[in-house]
């Protein structure tokens, strides 16, 4: 696996590249970090070459505002800078769903084909208000305030309850995330519509959604698949807002068909 740091503009975006065959861009959530993908990516990396972001804001890669389509923009052109054999699938878990699906609506001609999971094209109002609170809670009390309110959104409590290595390992990982990057991205979900703008998307996409997702619940999933042109929706049981990371054989299973170009 080699990390590398691309420039753009003044700004730097970190990757991780590994394995080789169709490039899959991971696009992580905003819960998580780009570590969420690690056991999927082992499978992956045996047929693929994984590209892996840090999106603006985590691990090396700077942040560059709240805005996704400006994150998008940035993004795009890390990607293109990177002159990949063939055009990427792009691969979006949660927040890196909404960028992933922004990416190419904002630049069409990038992704060969999209797996959306666990995101959507609109929050409800209930979606929209605990982005709201998430964000004002930790403005005035720090992250440590929501960590338990993050995992709840993350996993559900049975899960919780079996996994409890792993879901103290994610929340230590919550408590660094740059809180900039945090309200900047709670900010933009909230306010986010792009249902108008889901007809620009023409390549295939599979969209994906944990049956027990409360974060970005199945209705969103559905809203989203309903609205684009070539889409299939796949609703995985008994799976959360993170399914790649709670069940990754489950998950690549779900996806294989997909990735290879059946």
């Amino acid at each position: 696996m080699a990390s590398k740091i691309l420039n753009i503009g003044n700004q730097k975006l970190s990757l991780e590249i590994s394995g080789s065959g169709k490039p899959i861009v991971l696009f992580h959530s905003l819960l998580a970090d780009s570590s969420s993908f690690a056991p999927l990516a082992a499978e992956l990396i045996k047929t693929h070459e994984v590209i892996s972001l840090n999106l603006p804001g985590f691990g090396d890669s700077d942040f560059v505002g709240g805005d996704l389509n400006t994150i998008a923009d940035h993004i795009a052109q890390g990607i293109e800078s990177l002159k990949l054999s063939e055009k990427p699938i792009f691969l979006g878990n949660g927040y890196g769903g909404f960028i992933a699906l922004i990416t190419s609506i904002r630049h069409p001609e990038l992704a060969s084909r999209l797996v959306l999971a666990d995101c959507g094209a609109m929050f409800s109002e209930p979606g929209r208000a605990a982005f709201k609170g998430m964000s004002a809670a930790a403005k005035e009390k720090g992250l440590g305030a929501i960590a338990d309110v993050a995992m709840r959104r993350l996993f559900a409590p049975e899960f919780q309850e079996k996994n409890p290595e792993l879901v103290a390992d994610r929340k230590q990982r919550f408590l660094t995330l740059d809180t900039e990057t945090f309200h900047g991205a709670c900010t933009a979900l909230a306010g986010l519509d792009i249902r108008d703008q889901l007809s620009k998307v023409t390549q295939p996409v599979l969209v994906m959604v944990g049956e027990m997702d409360e974060a970005t619940p199945p209705p969103m999933s559905v809203e989203l698949h309903a609205g684009l042109s070539n889409a299939t929706l796949n609703i995985l049981p008994g799976l959360a807002h993170v399914p790649q990371l709670q069940a990754p054989a489950v998950f690549m299973n779900a996806i294989r068909d997909f990735i290879n170009g059946k």
